[in-house]
This record gives C-alpha cells, structure tokens and sequence, in this order.
C-alpha cells in the first residue's frame, strides 16, 4: 500500500488533495499537520475524510525534517487531540513516545529520522522502538551509500513488528520501491513530483505508473539499471512498462551506485533479488571484475552495459554494440548484408568513453574508417591503439573528411539542449549523422543536420533496439516494441514526470 503525504498550508488545500486521492485510488494518506499555517483545526480535517482512505496524521518538528514552529507543548497537545478524535494512525516520534499514551483505536506510529546518515546500530535502533507499544515502527534515515538499502530492507524483511523503513535521498530510492518485497506494510508517497515532502520521495503517480508498486511481493524479480548520476535514466519506464505488457512478475529501479560502492553493490545484489541489470556511466569498464564470463564481443569491446546474473553466475553483455550497427547498417543498405554497408565509409567518432568504445569496434569490424575526437586526448588515443583506429585532438574535427558522425558525448543532452558538438556549416546532405543522446531525441546535432538535408539517427532508435535485447536477455521473451517506444518518447516529450 502506498500512503500519500499532503502537506498544504490551509486546510481547504489538504482537503482537497485528500479526495483527489482517494478518487484516484489512494488508500492512505498522511496529513502533514505541521505545514498548516495558524491555528490546525483537527476536527475540520477530519470530519469530511473520504471513506475507505485512512489517515495518519503528524505534526513533525523542524529538528526532524519538518515545519512546524510553535510549541513543543502544542504540538503533543495536536497529537494528542487527533487520538480522541480516533483518527486511523498517529505518527509519534520515539524520543516522546512514552509521553503520549494509547488511547482508544487509533494505532501508533512510532517514528525516527536521521538527515544525516544511516547508523550502523540500526537494529539496537529497531529494539529500542519495539519496546514503545507501537503497532509500527518507522524508521527513515538517509542514504549515503547503496549498502543502507540492503541494511534497512532486510530489518524490515526480519521485524516482528510491522515496520516501515526507508533510505532518503536519490541513493536511498531503491528502498521506496522495493519495501513491499520486503513486507512493509506501506511506503510513502508524494502528492506530486514537485513538491516532495522528503529527500528522494516518488510521487503517487510515478510509483502506480511507472513502478506498478501494488503489484510488487516477495517473489518479485528485480532488475535496474546503475548509474552515477542516475535521475536522467529513462530505462525504468521503458522496462517496467515492458514488464506489465508481458505480465512478468519484476520491477526495474534506478540504483545511484558511486564508483567506489561497485564491489559492495555486486556483493548486495543477490540480496536484494536482483536477477538482471543495465549499466552505464561510470561502470561500464569497471563492472568486468565482477563478472563470471562475458559474450565474446565484450571481450574486444571491453565494455559492458548488460548484466545477466544465472545462479552463481554473472554474465556481461554489450547491447549497445548490436543496437548501434543495426541503426548504422539500417540507415546506409540493410542489416547483416556482405559486405556490410559500413566498409569503407570515414566514420567521425565523438567521444571515447563506454559509448563509443562499441561504436568504434562494431565500425572497424565491418570494414569502416574511423577517426576518433574527444575532449580528453589521452582517451582518444588509448581507445584508438586498442581498435587501430586514428586519434585526433578535439579541435581538429571540422577538418575530417568523412562519411558518418557519430556522438558518443554527452553534448545536447537534457538540460544542456542548445548545445552541439559539431558546427552546422560543418554537415553536408552526403553525411550520415548518429547521434546516440535520446533526451530529447531531437537534439540540436540532429536538428541541425536535418536542416542541411542528412541523413539522421536518433538515439531514441539505439536506446530502444538495445532496451528490446536487455528484455530478451533478463527475460527469454520478445519485448513489446511499439510500447517501449511510446513509452520512452512521451516520457521525454513535453510531458515529464
């Protein structure tokens, strides 16, 4: 079950939400009382609540991530007040809890927040709270390293008493998603994505649409992708709406994995259930020594963006490098023609990092020319000697010769979309252009080139041809094509979550 937080500053406001919720399905919603400005009208609040939509009602101090500024004597009195009008659930924090008596049927909460960190003594934290007569235990604390997850998920998995337990912040949004698989009687919610009531807090819609949260158990496989940052990844949408389509039991979360959190990350993850991943920057060389085998591809390209875990057994993948040759081989003749499409034709490769390192491999494969430019020299030319390619400084670009342009920079990405990595004068209508950014598809590369009459690839195509092959591979079925696409452009159209 997911509990909706409102937090509005009159009570018409918080009223109003609370039946917008529970028209939209809502079984619980959580009434932030300390954001309502003057006098709280407790009775008022609660006198017209929709039906079959509990309430738990809180009053949270500024100390514990909260707003509220009058007395610590009015608050308890606030708390006190919402028990004997036998509200659904109050939220008491553990340090008053022995202050405020059970009364009647209203259930207790009893809570802990910690902005800081995630102590390490978190179940001597979980023995301390069971012995406040709580009928839940909530604890919420941040995340500053994916381990807290683990830690705080299988406390909860591992409670005699029903508990809620969450990671704050972007590190800690696995542990929203995932509570339900590990028996938590309910998570918590946004109104919606823009006002978020605390670090890292999904909105009711993005947990129902995106991440189908009512229908996640024990049993529920889980994959994701791993990234640092993570928040511009569009991969969650286009999997779990795969998953739905398909009926697959599995959820797909982002999980923010810093490089030095890799090794522990991959020790967790059968800990967490994790069947399959996709991977991206920075881990898609460094992620090698983690694995068991790898398709022999990867084995030339160095560079992994899928993993497969079967039993004991990790397994590497590259499908960026299918996806990227079919977009190429696509756009000049046919896929898999002899001789490929690509021989002989100059390729200008930009960038050369865990995109590129594919790109240029599946290029000088099929017989290509490639000349490769990054803004950091040295990677051009370590990349270059490894696919005996030629390397060149970044700004000498416009003076190459060639037949095809492919970025593999971040140039043009969301929010920087007024920028691009080639000059328009540079594109004539003879030049394929590949841009491999997919948010927003058309970024000003690919706007550019179409004005100059190219040929053009977005990265929406690859993004999708390599999303359709992950599905294949976590799954053994063929992925909902047309939905994935639809999925992934309205989820970088005007419309965002």
């Amino acid at each position: 079950m997911i509990c909706v937080s409102i937090g509005r500053s009159r009570h018409k406001h918080m009223m109003a939400e609370h039946r917008h919720l529970a028209e939209q399905g809502a079984k619980m919603v959580e009434l932030r009382v300390d954001y309502v400005a003057g006098r709280v009208n407790i009775g008022r609040l609660l006198a017209e609540r929709p039906a079959n939509c509990g309430v738990i009602i809180t009053c949270r101090r500024q100390e514990d991530g909260g707003k509220w500024s009058g007395s610590e004597d009015a608050r308890r009195l606030l708390l006190r007040e919402a028990i004997v009008a036998g509200v659904e659930y109050v939220d008491i924090e553990e340090d008053i809890a022995a202050e405020i008596p059970r009364y009647g049927n209203t259930k207790r909460i009893i809570s802990y927040h910690n902005f800081r960190n995630t102590p390490e003594d978190l179940r001597a934290l979980h023995s301390h709270m069971s012995q406040l007569d709580p009928d839940i235990i909530k604890i919420a604390t941040t995340a500053n390293d994916p381990h807290d997850n683990v830690r705080m998920l299988e406390l909860m998995q591992e409670s005699e008493i029903p508990m809620v337990g969450m990671c704050m912040g972007d590190i800690g949004t696995p542990s929203r998603i995932l509570s339900q698989k590990f028996r938590s009687p309910f998570t918590y919610a946004t109104f919606h994505h823009e006002r978020s009531l605390a670090p890292g807090q999904l909105s009711f819609k993005q947990m129902n649409e995106i991440y189908r949260y009512e229908s996640i158990g024990p049993d529920t496989a889980v994959y994701g992708v791993i990234a640092d940052p993570i928040g511009h990844s569009l991969s969650p949408h286009v999997h779990n709406a795969a998953f739905g389509a398909k009926a697959i039991n599995a959820v797909y979360c982002p999980f923010r994995v810093p490089s030095d959190s890799l090794d522990q990350f991959m020790r967790d993850a059968p800990r967490l259930g994790i069947r399959g991943l996709s991977v991206t920057i920075p881990h898609k060389e460094s992620i090698s020594r983690h694995l068991s085998k790898v398709d022999p591809a990867v084995k030339s390209i160095a560079a992994v963006n899928t993993v497969v875990f079967d039993g004991s057994e990790a397994i590497g993948y590259n499908t960026d490098y299918n996806a990227a040759m079919d977009c190429l081989e696509q756009a000049l003749g046919k896929i898999g023609a002899m001789p490929s499409p690509l021989k002989n034709k100059r390729a200008l490769v930009l960038g050369a990092g865990g995109v590129a390192r594919p790109i240029v491999y599946g290029i000088k494969s099929r017989g290509g020319l490639v000349t490769i430019a990054s803004r950091t020299k040295p990677k051009s030319d370590r990349l270059a000697e490894a696919f005996d390619c030629k390397a060149i400084e970044w700004d000498a670009r416009h003076r190459v010769q060639c037949d095809v342009i492919v970025n593999c920079t971040p140039v043009g990405m969301h929010p920087n979309v007024d920028e691009s990595p080639i000059n328009k004068t540079f594109l004539k209508p003879t030049i394929l252009v590949f841009d491999t950014v997919y948010n927003p598809e058309s970024t000003l590369l690919i706007k550019d080139a179409r004005s100059r009459n190219c040929q053009v690839v977005t990265g929406v195509e690859m993004f999708i041809r390599q999303a359709l092959l992950q599905f294949f591979l976590f799954t053994r079925q063929e992925a909902p094509t047309e939905l994935m696409r639809e999925v992934l452009k309205k989820a970088i159209g005007p419309v965002h979550y």
